[in-house]
């Protein structure tokens, strides 16, 4: 990486020079450098807003970039890796909805783990695309989904030799990666593009000693969230390609569904953030892994809760970890993670990222304090004080195996009938149900609905986790398919 470019910041660069330039704006948008829209200014900040401006000539297009823009995804390229960035001001979601419509064309095959993020299967509804399924496995103490198990995926290629492309997730939200260079290897000797949603992994690329990166084994597409631990705002995210996929096709997918009006608010947040990281990565990272190690061995002394790492390795499902994630299992101290979530936020001004049915996950960053952890690390230790109950009533497995019966594509747009989702067992969904976050889909369309199924929404309710996807938004009636019915 050389670094004496990498100190560069094309867009914020084009925004200061724009800016003292004075130009008297008849564009939009009309809150006109926040003049038209004082609360509003107010409460950003006027610095914000007169950054809040329109493509044009000085700023470049988003959607065809020439100068500035350009010039900015060309830096981001190489301090990645890739053979091209695009910036993505809709999010991961879009980046992973262009990877694999880049990828896929209707009626074509792609092979998936089932815990994917719901953005890759909404990706299946747009483009028609057919999913192969290749169902994680779950750890026995944990509960939680796995990586991809090289003798599975090996086996769904051999059964699926027309497959377009496999998509790998590097990591899953706990922190567990596959072995994604062999997974790469074996994709590319059956001529599959490899894509992976790297939305939880950008430091990945700028650490040492963390898991490996898509790019760096030769991968063909990855989405990248800057905006998780890479410090850029929400929303704003990297889709990286590599080998022979098209640049000009790979833009062409992008802006059919990206926004015509980029912000350069995230623009350049986008830029400013891969500077920082190009230039201080290393240390930056090193000082996160050390935080979340710490923190993880205070939480262990706590009897009751277990914060894991690399000691899960097992040279396959669990081919490394992710060090600076913090998830912990609590169910030992028989209260679900979404328990322990709500507690933390609701009594102790401590949120963290997310809690499911067993586990919660603390995002830590550079951002962080060390008296901050130790807040949390006493909080944790005072809920299993006050708290703490008989675990035998805590739910096992956060996956559940699906029984696909039709394409997303197929389900989602198929006649349906609406029904009370405690007598749906037997019908197949044309809608999803998912617990947000992590935003893995319980139930996805095209599935049947089975009675564990329904007992996992259930308790996922009872237990105060936030679900969606139905047109109901009380997830009290889920829309079935007509004629598929058991």
């Amino acid at each position: 990486m050389t670094d004496h470019l990498q100190q560069k910041a094309p867009i914020m660069e084009a925004l200061n020079r724009y800016k003292s330039m004075r130009v008297v704006p008849f564009d939009v948008p009309g809150h006109k450098r926040g003049r038209g829209n004082p609360e509003l200014a107010a409460f950003l900040g006027e610095q914000c807003l007169s950054m809040d401006v329109n493509s044009m000539k000085p700023l470049d297009n988003l959607c065809h970039p020439v100068s500035v823009i350009k010039e900015s995804e060309e830096l981001a390229a190489q301090a990645f890796g890739a053979k091209h960035a695009f910036f993505m001001v809709n999010g991961t979601t879009s980046a992973v909805q262009a990877m694999i419509m880049t990828a896929c064309k209707a009626g074509d095959k792609i092979i998936m783990p089932r815990n994917v993020h719901r953005s890759a299967i909404n990706a299946l509804i747009i483009s028609g695309a057919v999913p192969v399924y290749v169902n994680p496995g779950v750890h026995s103490e944990l509960g939680i989904p796995l990586g991809m198990s090289l003798k599975d995926v090996e086996q769904t290629i051999l059964e699926n030799l027309d497959a377009k492309a496999i998509l790998i997730n590097n990591p899953t939200y706990y922190g567990i990666c596959s072995n994604l260079q062999a997974l790469t290897n074996l994709a590319h000797q059956h001529n599959m593009l490899v894509l992976v949603d790297e939305a939880h992994g950008t430091h990945f690329y700028f650490g040492e000693d963390l898991p490996a990166t898509a790019m760096s084994v030769g991968a063909d597409m990855a989405s990248v969230s800057m905006h998780k631990s890479g410090g850029s705002l929400t929303q704003s995210s990297f889709l990286l390609i590599n080998n022979d996929v098209s640049l000009g096709y790979t833009r062409q997918i992008i802006n059919l569904t990206q926004t015509t009006s980029g912000s350069y608010l995230l623009l350049s947040s986008l830029d400013i953030s891969r500077r920082n990281l190009a230039l201080n990565g290393k240390e930056i990272f090193r000082k996160v892994a050390e935080m979340a190690q710490y923190t993880r061995n205070e939480i262990n002394k706590i009897d009751g809760y277990y914060a894991y790492s690399k000691e899960l390795l097992n040279g396959d499902t669990i081919f490394d970890f992710d060090v600076t994630k913090l998830s912990v299992d609590t169910r030992e101290i028989g209260l679900a993670g979404i328990e322990v979530y709500d507690i933390l936020r609701d009594e102790y001004d401590i949120q963290i990222e997310f809690g499911d049915i067993g586990n919660i996950l603390a995002y830590i960053s550079v951002g962080d304090r060390h008296l901050d952890l130790e807040r949390l690390v006493a909080a944790l230790a005072e809920i299993k004080r006050r708290y703490a109950k008989d675990k035998s009533r805590i739910y096992i497995h956060e996956y559940i195996s699906p029984q696909v019966a039709l394409t997303p594509q197929k389900a989602f747009y198929a006649s349906k009938q609406n029904m009370p989702i405690s007598e749906s067992a037997g019908h197949i969904s044309s809608e999803f149900v998912m617990c947000y976050p992590p935003g893995i889909p319980i139930l996805a369309p095209g599935e049947r609905i089975t009675h564990e199924i329904l007992d996992f929404i259930q308790y996922s309710k009872d237990k105060g986790c936030f679900l969606t996807g139905t047109e109901d938004s009380n997830i009290e009636n889920i829309n079935v398919l007509k004629e598929f019915a058991e």
